[in-house]
């Protein structure tokens, strides 16, 4: 048997068509499969590779991590410098009030944490999310995960937890003394990429004040410069209460965080100790090449390039068949007709050499989340081959 065989027989499926492409080597913007074909990779693993493939520091810094010590005990018992130096480079590049990291093997599990720690910090239940939201795919995470259809085959699921609509001043109100935390998308990503107003946000961030209601923001998909700063929450004028991340804060590795101030984040040591544990979390091959990835995003200006390399792409992005194209920074969704539409669009550009997908709640957009190395020929190169697949419907 192949190793397409083996894989659809042995490694556990999570839709009856996966795209079974076999890759054996990633570097910079490409991929290339078994056969030697190359692609041009729009999706970044779903915006974790911001800094590319194999960055050659991220390489560096994990091949000599796992050459000094690698598992050593459980999360917070030792003292571990790819931690501590990471948690550091982490607080030295966020607000004052978000000082305090807990590292995390999934942005999920950040999820999860996060909710733990608004309950304990606050001693309330109610939990505000909203609709069309992703937060992950564990019990806890879709609780709150934004449509019914994802949720409704895992019933009974956590209570107390109310989903609203997004963007809407009437959520306003529903924020009380007894609303432990309200979670969203700094910038709603499965959703087809909406961003919410800055009146909104503000306005949020106000009534979470007001009440000593947890703004917990998740950043999971959309920070680390995704959206054109480092942090999506900048461009609102607001800092939140817990920001979630992952995707690219492992640089390529497994590595996610809900981050908090210190005298929030004291919470999970008592009343139960150990109020929130992890084995494998912050691991520290993962934290020495998530800092090498942070760094490279920093020192290289990555940030820099991402609003000039949006406006290429939405002004190439000019086809009959387009119904919308909606962006923030370096992620962007092509809306079309329909899933149909969308998904020969796709198709076509995997085999011509161009690596995109769709969006959970929105099937019939078409997703870019490139890494943010992405150049002006590379991006020319992807809406040729995006236009050429348009004109095939």
């Amino acid at each position: 048997m192949n190793n397409r065989q083996l894989f659809l027989q042995h490694v556990a499926q999570t839709s009856d068509a996966p795209l079974a492409l076999e890759i054996v080597k990633a570097e910079g913007m490409y991929m290339w499969d078994a056969g030697g074909k190359k692609y041009l990779d729009l999706i970044a693993g779903i915006s974790v590779c911001n800094v590319g493939h194999c960055h050659p520091a991220v390489v560096k810094a994990i091949q000599e991590q796992a050459q000094t010590y690698m598992h050593l005990l459980v999360y917070g018992e030792f003292v571990q410098s790819p931690q501590v130096a990471y948690a550091k480079y982490l607080a030295d590049h966020l607000p004052a009030s978000l000082n305090s990291v807990y590292f995390t093997n999934s942005g999920s599990e950040a999820v999860e944490g996060a909710m733990k720690l608004a309950k304990r910090h606050t001693g309330r239940t109610g939990i505000i999310a909203f609709r069309n939201s992703y937060h992950g795919s564990t019990q806890g995470s879709l609780s709150i995960m934004g449509d019914e259809y994802w949720r409704n085959a895992y019933r009974p699921l956590l209570p107390d937890v109310l989903h609203l609509h997004h963007n809407s001043m009437e959520v306003i109100e529903q924020i009380t003394e007894r609303t432990a935390c309200v979670i969203a998308e700094t910038v709603q990503a499965e959703a087809g990429v909406w961003a919410p107003s800055r009146e909104w946000m503000q306005a949020l961030r106000q009534r979470c004040t007001e009440t000593g209601t947890l703004l917990i923001l998740d950043e999971i998909q959309c920070g680390l410069g995704r959206n054109g700063t480092l942090w999506a929450f900048e461009q609102y004028g607001i800092v939140p209460d817990v920001l979630l991340l992952g995707k690219a804060l492992g640089g390529g590795m497994p590595l996610g965080a809900f981050i908090a101030d210190r005298e929030v984040m004291w919470g999970l040591t008592h009343q139960p100790v150990l109020g929130h544990i992890t084995t494998f979390g912050g691991h520290p091959v993962a934290c020495a090449a998530g800092l090498a990835g942070m760094k490279a995003l920093v020192e290289e200006n990555l940030v820099a390039g991402v609003a000039a390399k949006e406006q290429l792409f939405l002004a190439l992005l000019q086809h009959e068949r387009i119904r919308a194209v909606r962006s923030k920074g370096l992620m962007l969704a092509v809306e079309l007709d329909d899933f149909a539409s969308n998904k020969k669009v796709i198709d076509y550009c995997i085999a011509n050499g161009l690596i995109t997908d769709w969006f959970l709640f929105a099937p019939q957009c078409l997703r870019m989340v490139p890494p943010l190395i992405i150049t002006e020929e590379e991006i020319r190169e992807a809406c040729r081959i995006i236009l050429a697949g348009l004109d095939t419907l």
